[in-house]
């Protein structure tokens, strides 16, 4: 859960000079020749309890702090290389007294760093304009997810995995991702690793699949890029 078990891996153990990861959401074929960099927060806003019926006046509702600030966030696709979301969000006690803490938890995703530094510092901004609106006060803790990566058509890993594809009768086809994977990681650690889409449908839903079909043909993919591998001068 968010790339936790590779950034824990010790990559320096690995002699390979490039690697694949399967967990792209489309049909067998597609290449993914990038990934965004990600920014995660948690935001938690105090306000002040009062029963909700008798001293509504001197309560600050911490939960009408959280929603303007979410209310004034850019959501969603905000371009072809940006995206941010509200996924958590928890507080209140009771529903008779005005709640005097709300949690949320957010991100920002682009595949350009300054966007992404923009889209942060202004949810950043919206967050601070609404406790002092609500009167509330607000923590903020922030945690760089992971780091984007970027190849080009005619780099090694690419290269491997178009053959290997074409050998096993997949047409490649090569494109950004909005999501991240474990090759996110193991690029910021120095190697090489693409992400190749192996038939995963209806991700992070309750019908989330993938056919037995698609298994069985990624085995025939990971046979062939060893086989492509290892007729390269460059991968050996």
């Amino acid at each position: 859960m968010g790339l936790l078990g590779a950034a824990a891996f010790d990559s320096q153990r690995l002699r390979a000079r490039v690697g694949y990861v399967y967990d792209q959401a489309a049909p067998i074929g597609e290449v993914i020749l990038g990934a965004p960099s990600a920014q995660a927060m948690e935001i938690r806003f105090h306000g002040r309890s009062a029963h909700s019926g008798m001293y509504p006046e001197e309560g600050r509702s911490a939960i009408a702090a959280a929603a303007r600030a979410i209310a004034d966030f850019r959501l969603g696709r905000l371009d072809e290389e940006t995206t941010a979301n509200v996924g958590v969000i928890s507080g209140g006690t009771a529903g008779n007294i005005v709640p005097e803490w709300c949690t949320f938890v957010a991100e920002a995703r682009s595949h350009d760093e300054a966007k992404l530094a923009d889209v942060v510092q202004e949810m950043l901004e919206a967050v601070a304009f609404a406790a002092e609106l609500g009167e509330c006060e607000a923590e903020t803790q922030m945690r760089k997810s992971y780091r984007g990566y970027r190849f080009q058509r005619d780099d090694l890993p690419v290269r491997l995995a178009c053959e290997a594809l074409q050998k096993t009768g997949h047409e490649p086809s090569l494109g950004l991702s909005g999501g991240a994977a474990d090759a996110n990681v193991f690029n910021n650690h120095g190697l090489g690793c693409v992400n190749l889409a192996n038939g995963m449908a209806n991700i992070h839903t309750p019908d989330e699949q993938i056919s037995v079909a698609d298994l069985e043909a990624m085995v025939d993919v990971t046979l062939a890029l060893v086989d492509a591998a290892r007729g390269s001068a460059d991968a050996s």
